[in-house]
């Protein structure tokens, strides 16, 4: 679905390939995103191409990445463009507080001129700055119950991001998520977190009551799945609710 410059406020221009882009070419290319983005039924090559996109069109924006969050604040960093995003998802999963919880549970949209000097996350701010981040912007992109999903855009120097930047990435961010919602993808996104906090929490089980590695719970499990011939979130389910492994019958 192509949107009109005129009503999503973008009068200025973009940023393709470090070239000035117009207006009506910037609507154009997200309207191909969009249709692009609904074809694409494999979940991580989908994610990717937002990224690209983002860091294609948003003017500064060095690096990105997509955070699905899920549970207690627990952060899921994908398609990242860097280790960078990793890490500073990794900080905010650990402190509980930043630019993408806000922007996915709060406020939608969250800028950030400059991470040193921020003191809305005081755990978060300085030790993301010293991991390299100086400037972010998080775009809230989907909700879906207790999963929520937001695009995170990074610059290299503080106050890089402008309200052209902003306008840019609002726009990025909100053709991805009809994109997403068209292709019943955020379902096949939740079942996935799902099935990995089942098969978390069933490895913890595991690793405490028989005090293993985590690869070696792992390995339990699919071994049981294997000899059970039934599905590993089946096997890690039964175990969490019960408390008991699987048997065969």
């Amino acid at each position: 679905m192509d949107l009109n410059p005129a009503e999503t406020g973008v009068i200025g221009e973009g940023q393709q390939g470090g070239r000035p882009v117009a207006a009506a070419a910037l609507a154009q290319r997200l309207g191909d995103l969009a249709r692009e983005l609904q074809h694409e039924e494999d979940t991580d090559s989908m994610l990717a191409g937002i990224v690209h996109a983002a860091l294609e069109l948003v003017p500064h924006a060095a690096d990105a990445s997509v955070s699905l969050i899920s549970g207690p604040r627990t952060i899921d960093s994908r398609a990242a463009s860097s280790e960078l995003p990793r890490r500073v998802d990794a900080l905010q999963s650990e402190t509980g507080q930043g630019p993408c919880l806000d922007a996915s549970y709060e406020e939608r949209v969250v800028s950030v001129p400059d991470l040193s000097r921020d003191p809305r996350w005081p755990a978060f701010a300085r030790p993301a700055f010293a991991l390299g981040a100086r400037s972010m912007l998080s775009f809230q992109l989907f909700v879906d119950g207790d999963h929520l999903g937001a695009l995170n855009l990074f610059g290299k120097e503080v106050g890089v991001f402008d309200a052209e930047s902003e306008r840019i990435g609002a726009l990025v961010a909100a053709h991805a998520a009809v994109a997403v919602a068209g292709n019943q993808q955020v379902s096949q996104l939740t079942q996935a977190l799902d099935t990995r906090d089942l098969i978390g929490q069933a490895k913890g089980i595991l690793m405490e009551r028989y005090k293993v590695t985590a690869q070696q719970a792992f390995l339990l499990l699919s071994r049981a799945s294997s000899e059970l011939n039934i599905k590993l979130r089946d096997v890690a389910e039964q175990l969490t609710v019960s408390g008991e492994m699987a048997k065969k019958r």
